[in-house]
């Protein structure tokens, strides 16, 4: 489930500090796990806790594509070729699912360029999304529009981090549903992606990790 390379995502327990902090997972041995020391994602920073420090981690499983998390505590560090703190597994008995790629979408606004295949299909626009996930994203259609169902196009989406990082995804999608506004409220279009890599598709379900973590820290 864990690998050595992972990034963990540490966010302290019954404290104050709302900082989420970002580590990568060195070495694993039993029930053990050796991380580098945390960087704050608000500072960029990095951060020092105490042995018996408590946290929540989570982490994105490679194997399923699922993000999970686990309660631990830091037992301890180590240095080698680099420093590291000790956490404890408490194994994949105790691991809690967060969220699926394929069934979460978030409501979210972000911007997006949409392109046609066909360069006499349409014209080019900027618009933003609705909603969007790991899978697909649906997002608002200018006025007076000829979209059709299973009509393929081109969309370029712009995420933004918390920490003030972008992802870039440029894929290759299909409309498959139209919503139509009613009361003045503009035309949506649902779309689904087309043989997006999987890399990128790891960038959307994280930039949708970090919009729900951040929205949960304002009380949304």
């Amino acid at each position: 489930m864990l690998s050595i390379g992972d990034t963990l995502f540490i966010k302290l327990k019954n404290s104050e500090d709302q900082d989420r902090y970002k580590s990568k997972i060195v070495d694993i041995k039993n029930q053990l796990i050796f991380i580098d020391y945390p960087i704050s994602e608000k500072t960029g920073k990095h951060a020092f806790f105490l042995d018996g420090t408590a946290f929540e981690a989570s982490f994105l499983s490679k194997k399923d594509n699922i993000i999970y998390s686990f309660e631990s505590v830091i037992v301890g560090r180590k240095k080698e070729n680099i420093p590291m703190m000790i956490i404890n597994y408490p194994g994949k008995e105790k691991l809690f699912r967060i969220q699926r790629r394929e069934f979460v979408r978030i409501e979210t606004s972000v911007d997006v360029a949409v392109h046609p295949l066909n360069n006499n299909e349409f014209k080019p626009f900027v618009t933003v999304t609705s909603d969007i996930s790991g899978g697909g994203a649906a997002f608002i259609l200018p006025p007076k529009h000829q979209f059709k169902v299973n009509m393929e196009i081109l969309c370029y989406f712009v995420l933004p981090l918390s920490n003030g990082e972008y992802f870039y995804i440029n894929t290759k999608s299909k409309i498959i549903r139209l919503i139509y506004g009613e009361m003045g409220n503009r035309d949506k279009a649902s779309i689904q992606y087309i043989d997006l890599p999987e890399s990128k598709i790891q960038q959307i379900i994280k930039f949708c990790f970090d919009r729900q973590l951040s929205d949960r820290k304002k009380g949304y």
